[in-house]
């Protein structure tokens, strides 16, 4: 493999205070970064850079690292476009939410469902994400959930067993009884082919001991805890999460002064995932409270056919600067190194020796644009493990 120097960079963010300007974001005027094989291997001053195999000329626009994008749910059927038409005309809709996808899902061939998995996850490398995780949560029988993580597994490291989505349609009259297929069976099926377990611990969803069920029998088969957690209501998810030592509590949208004191001081991250709210007109998560009390915090987009269906982590940086409270940096560094931190990688997120080789281009002197020109395509070169994808 050739060595590369990508030079004449206006900003390079580095997410190492010790390379740039000491800030969060490690900032570098006037910078270069080399690449070698599929690691970085050099940051510096354009003017400093080695000699390399090639060089590219970033002609004074911005790097910056791949996104992370640590929350999604990329493997369904379907869509439920009129679900949407109806909520933003203010018009009852009377499908069933997430048992319309499950339904459509069930039904779908294998490649069927893969097809749509990799356009998706094409759509989101042209918008600058790198690394993503992805769950199951719509099959809902052992089979169906095992097939999703296998189908993901084929396109990304990051895969998380979500049966304990919602209950299944079969058993709606015993939810125990479902609770103990996804710590049983469904378990035995889904755990060989994922790294995370997940479950949507919320009223209407499971309950703070059926979610601890969940979590503790995944936990016990190796794989590690992430909760969807406050969406939509007050309730046990984060402190569950931090007690568990869950990488991510995700959504935290309804927070008591308890549950963020619990994640200041715990290692759980804070998963902020503003396309949810964008599409469901629910309140905004309050960002600046999070980061204020030392919150670690992380932005993803939740993308899923149902109450957030973007692929673009630009997007919800622009959403997460507009309506939570974010700075630019912030937002940035949530939708990288925080995304890194909510996978618990060290070696994505970032742009410095011995991380993966993964940056993006834009096409504009600094990743404040992201926000500044929302809507605007402005990824204009992807790298990912070294190879430029785009």
């Amino acid at each position: 493999m050739s060595s590369t120097a990508i030079v004449n960079i206006a900003t390079l963010v580095t997410n190492d205070p010790s390379l740039g300007d000491t800030s969060p974001l490690g900032q570098v005027r006037d910078a270069a970064v080399v690449i070698d094989g599929d690691r970085i291997v050099w940051t510096g001053g354009s003017s400093e850079a080695p000699a390399t195999d090639d060089r590219v000329d970033a002609a004074g626009r911005a790097v910056v690292p791949g996104f992370v994008d640590s929350h999604s749910h990329l493997v369904f059927a379907g869509d439920r476009t009129d679900e949407f038409n109806a909520r933003m005309s203010g018009r009852p809709y009377g499908a069933g939410g997430i048992r319309t996808t499950v339904a459509a899902t069930r039904a779908a061939s294998d490649a069927e469902l893969e097809a749509n998995l990799t356009r998706l996850l094409t759509e989101a490398l042209r918008q600058g994400t790198t690394t993503i995780e992805t769950k199951s949560g719509y099959g809902l029988t052992p089979e169906d959930e095992a097939r999703a993580l296998r189908l993901a597994a084929r396109h990304t490291d990051e895969v998380t067993y979500l049966g304990a989505h919602i209950v299944a349609p079969e058993y709606t009259d015993d939810p125990a009884g479902y609770v103990d297929l996804v710590t049983g069976t469904m378990l035995d099926a889904c755990a060989p082919h994922a790294r995370w377990i997940d479950v949507f611990c919320e009223r209407g969803a499971f309950d703070g001991d059926q979610a601890r069920a969940v979590l503790t029998a995944g936990r016990a088969r190796g794989l590690h805890p992430r909760v969807h957690a406050n969406q939509l209501t007050h309730g046990p998810g984060v402190r569950l999460a931090v007690e568990l030592d869950a990488a991510s509590a995700d959504h935290c949208t309804h927070l008591t002064d308890a549950d963020v004191d619990a994640l200041a001081a715990g290692r759980t991250v804070a998963t902020l995932l503003p396309g949810a709210e964008f599409s469901t007109r629910a309140p905004w998560p309050d960002a600046r409270r999070l980061l204020d009390a030392g919150v670690t915090v992380a932005l993803s987009t939740d993308c899923n056919p149902g109450s957030s269906f973007t692929s673009s982590v630009p997007f919800c940086i622009a959403l997460a600067v507009r309506d939570m409270g974010m700075t630019p940096d912030e937002a940035l560094w949530s939708a990288t190194a925080g995304g890194a931190a909510a996978l618990r990688r060290t070696d994505v997120g970032r742009i410095a020796p011995g991380a993966r080789a993964d940056l993006v281009l834009l096409d504009a002197p600094s990743h404040v644009h992201l926000a500044y020109r929302p809507g605007v395509p402005l990824v204009a070169g992807v790298w990912r493990r070294g190879v430029r994808v785009l």
